[in-house]
């Protein structure tokens, strides 16, 4: 019996130290060959909820943005390969990663602004949208090329899509994990 889709998971986190905690949490339950994709704008949180899943996945290096190098590498319980395609000006740059070999079958792939180039990754994915809330007019967001860690104390959302039946069928144990219940 296939699994249905999923309702999304929905959460709310009033800072940084939040924000990692789902992102440890998370990191706790995923699998060798899991694709993780966040997308949010600047300054949502992307980089502090990939340290969270490091975190959980038993990395002890200090984890950084990669949005010069583009990759990095981790190892852990499960090795992480953590992507950032915010300064890539075509997808042919991000297939050139070689992330098929890269992000081999023992290893949980996050990409920071994954929507960049999602034709390009697996369809069996979850998906993290971190969204700050509005701002007032004249607000500067601070865009300075992805460093995202700076994130405030402002209250945002993340929403936990499960693409593909795999992840339908793994909904619940996320869900539970994320949220305490089931």
């Amino acid at each position: 019996m296939s699994a249905g889709p999923a309702p999304d998971v929905v959460l709310r986190s009033r800072s940084p130290e939040e924000t990692r905690a789902a992102g440890r949490a998370l990191g706790g339950v995923l699998e060798a060959g899991d694709v993780v994709v966040l997308d949010g704008q600047l300054g949502a949180g992307k980089t502090v909820f990939a340290k969270g899943i490091a975190e959980g996945l038993g990395v002890d290096e200090t984890v950084v943005s990669p949005t010069f190098t583009l990759a990095r590498e981790y190892a852990g319980r499960l090795r992480l390969v953590h992507v950032d395609v915010y300064r890539l000006d075509h997808v042919q740059e991000f297939l050139d990663l070689g992330l098929e070999d890269l992000a081999a079958g023992d290893a949980v792939t996050v990409v920071e602004w994954g929507e960049a180039v999602a034709a390009e990754l697996p369809g069996e994915r979850l998906e993290v949208r971190l969204a700050l809330p509005d701002r007032g007019a004249g607000d500067d967001d601070g865009a300075d090329g992805g460093t995202d860690d700076r994130t405030d104390d402002r209250e945002r959302e993340l929403r936990v899509h499960f693409a593909g039946p795999v992840w339908h069928r793994r909904a619940s144990d996320v869900r539970a994990t994320l949220t305490g219940t089931n």
